[in-house]
């Protein structure tokens, strides 16, 4: 793998091995949604993987690319969310162990998945700098090899398999809409177009909240995400040493879409389509809503990133 570029060969080869533990999940469409847009919006429902969110396919082929002596040692990351649940079952899945360093005020639902999966948990305080202090002192305890939650070429090449599968479902899109937090989904997203498609556009989908990857594209310059605040929560971090110049190369436009229009968004797609999806996800269909005119009478594939919703906190709100 070169630095800032994944071979054709390595996307496939990712495809191959992890295969036996992924869901090829299925691509699902609503004629009211594409009547209300305009347009024809093909889903490639990622909130139906393993762990409920497109992380499974780069966390099982990372740990399935170690070789032997790395295996010994076992793997680590700093994650609240669904890379901790991912890389936690790729590691029980490979029979090596999972050190996985979580902020304090992780959801519960969240914490109990990776104990589930085998996963042994470092609580930190919810800070950037505290979980990489941590996760040092983890890493040197232990031996264990890092797995970066999205900036890290063998992530990058297994998320770029969802995209892979939909193209090759699907071979005259217009163009394919992903989520970018990190870039790990959208950059593998690009990538597979690249080499499986070339006909489609690659839009990125990203909180008007945190826009840095929006910034980031449109400067030409990396810009840091900061603390952002936003429902989609997901989508916090920002772009990686790998994930920022793939997307520069490869990917035609971001769009950014308000915290309002993700919540009409997550509303659309559960009482249209009955699905649950996270609201990470529903900024893909909400860049849609906020740019009609774009999108119109083209033929779309969005990558749905993930179905993982907070439900104690969404019940809890209804309590009296």
């Amino acid at each position: 793998m070169s630095y800032n570029l994944i071979s054709k060969k390595e996307i496939e080869d990712a495809h191959l091995r992890i295969i036996p533990y992924i869901n090829q999940t299925p691509i699902m469409s609503s004629q009211q949604i594409n009547n209300i847009f305009g347009c024809e919006i093909l889903f490639k429902c990622e909130n139906f993987q393993k762990v409920g969110a497109f992380k499974t396919r780069g966390a099982v082929n990372a740990v399935f690319s170690l070789d032997q002596e790395q295996k010994k040692y076992g793997v680590c990351t700093h994650s609240s969310g669904n890379h901790a649940q991912a890389l936690a079952r790729a590691a029980s899945l490979a029979n090596i162990t999972a050190h996985i360093v979580m902020p304090n005020n992780a959801p519960k639902v969240k914490v109990a998945a990776v104990k589930d999966y085998g996963g042994k948990i470092y609580f930190c305080e919810p800070s950037q700098d505290a979980r990489e202090e941590l996760l040092k002192e983890v890493m040197e305890e232990t031996k264990a090899t890092f797995i970066h939650p999205y900036d890290k070429l063998e992530i990058i090449a297994g998320q770029a398999t969802a995209a892979k599968e939909l193209i090759n479902s699907v071979s005259d899109l217009d163009m394919i809409i992903a989520p970018v937090g990190g870039g790990g989904l959208l950059s593998g997203t690009a990538l597979s177009n690249y080499y499986f498609s070339k006909n489609s556009l690659v839009i990125g989908a990203e909180p008007k909240n945190a826009d840095d990857a929006f910034r980031s594209f449109n400067s030409g310059e990396f810009v840091s995400a900061g603390n952002p605040k936003t429902l989609a929560d997901g989508l916090l971090t920002s772009l990686g040493d790998f994930t920022f110049p793939i997307i520069k190369e490869y990917v035609d436009k971001i769009f950014t879409c308000s915290e309002d229009n993700i919540v009409k968004s997550m509303q659309l797609i559960y009482e249209r389509m009955k699905i649950v999806v996270e609201p990470s996800s529903a900024v893909a269909l909400a860049i849609i809503m906020e740019n009609p005119d774009f999108f119109r009478n083209k033929k779309l594939g969005i990558i749905i990133s993930g179905g993982n919703v907070d439900l104690e906190g969404f019940f809890n709100t209804f309590e009296t």
